[in-house]
């Protein structure tokens, strides 16, 4: 009997030392999950590092990973495996405890064709965790460590343009175009346009737009999308709205349009400005008194400007000029005046006709006389 109860002593102090060892060594107080990036992008890879904070001589992890965003590339500190949700990684020291590890690292993929922003997990539990000679162990991690990750695309920033073709004159209306755009444009579920003006003196300009309600909306005043807003983002994300400028004096003005986040308190996603230069319209260009002074006066002795001459410094010598073109326009009109009346002076052909005759008489009688 003394024996008997001796042999259940000596048991119960077995249990309660190795008792007291298990806890002493339950738990891996210290073990820490990085990577080496927030955000990883299509086709780049991201490296999951497990610290132990103590050596180890066997374990075995598991990290679950989303299938549809990532894919498993590689592993270091034990033996891999891969069954498409979860990578497997398991270690033995056989040398006993002269080769332990303190942690070990599984890298992923981000796999092609990701076109949003995809918050995930990297979710890790373990087993059969030992110290590096395997005399004590610890207990499993049955309650799954989680890791943070973004698994997104390269983002590229969204670009704002006015476009229009021709003048833009005051009080007519001019038929622009809003774009907004990205290759890859980040996704926002409520955004609005928004317009700001600058204007000449006097000057107002409006940029109204039509709703598929068939109302209108000036969008410098009340802006453009639903009180709420519209979702945009996606790859070679592109919208368009047809707006009619109407500006109400000639001169220099400022337009400046922004794409706005209402669910971060309308923060500014793009913006960019625009200067438009207003030009008078055709009725009041011209005057109607600048119209009489262009007219050419209707004279016909009045002497075109290309008649005057231009001296040795390269001034037009008017005067003198002038008078020769006086003289010339004299000459020119008497040769090309058809006379009227016969002249009053001078002697006629009878005259002269008369004159010789009596010449040739008074010469005959003179030579008879002679005889």
């Amino acid at each position: 009997m003394k024996k008997m109860i001796s042999i259940m002593a000596i048991l119960l102090v077995l249990s309660m030392s190795i008792f007291s060892i298990k806890i002493y060594a339950a738990q891996l107080n210290n073990i820490n999950i990085t990577t080496d990036k927030k955000n990883v992008h299509p086709n780049e890879t991201i490296k999951v590092n497990i610290e132990f904070g103590e050596n180890l001589g066997a374990y075995t992890f598991d990290v679950a990973y989303d299938s549809n965003l990532l894919e498993y590339v590689s592993a270091e500190g034990g033996t891999a495996n891969d069954n498409g949700r979860r990578v497997r990684v398991y270690f033995y020291d056989t040398t006993g405890g002269s080769s332990p590890r303190s942690n070990m690292s599984v890298t992923f993929k981000a796999k092609d064709g990701i076109t949003t922003s995809n918050p995930t997990d990297l979710s890790i539990t373990a087993e059969g965790l030992a110290n590096p000679d395997a005399s004590a162990s610890y207990d499993d991690i049955t309650t799954p460590i989680i890791k943070n990750i973004v698994v997104e695309p390269e983002y590229t920033n969204y670009d704002i343009a006015l476009n229009y073709t021709g003048d833009v004159k005051k009080n007519e209306e001019k038929n622009m175009k809003i774009i907004v755009s990205s290759s890859m444009g980040r996704y926002y579920d409520h955004t609005r346009i928004v317009a700001k003006a600058t204007t000449p003196s006097g000057g107002n300009v409006k940029l109204l737009a039509t709703d598929t309600e068939n109302l209108e909306h000036d969008i410098i005043q009340n802006g453009w999308g639903s009180a709420e807003g519209d979702a945009i983002g996606g790859k070679d994300v592109i919208k368009e709205l047809n707006v009619r400028g109407l500006f109400t004096v000639a001169g220099n003005y400022s337009i400046t349009l922004s794409l706005i986040d209402r669910d971060n308190s309308d923060s500014e996603i793009a913006s960019k400005t625009f200067a438009i230069e207003v030009k008078e319209d055709d009725e009041s260009t011209t005057t109607p008194e600048d119209n009489n002074q262009n007219k050419p006066e209707e004279n016909p002795e009045e002497i075109p400007e290309n008649n005057q001459g231009t001296n040795n410094n390269g001034t037009t010598n008017n005067n003198e000029n002038n008078e020769g073109n006086e003289s010339t326009s004299k000459v020119e009109s008497e040769e090309n005046e058809t006379p009227q009346n016969l002249p009053k002076t001078g002697n006629t052909i009878y005259i002269a006709s008369l004159s010789i005759v009596a010449i040739v008489i008074v010469s005959y009688i003179f030579i008879r006389k002679r005889k």
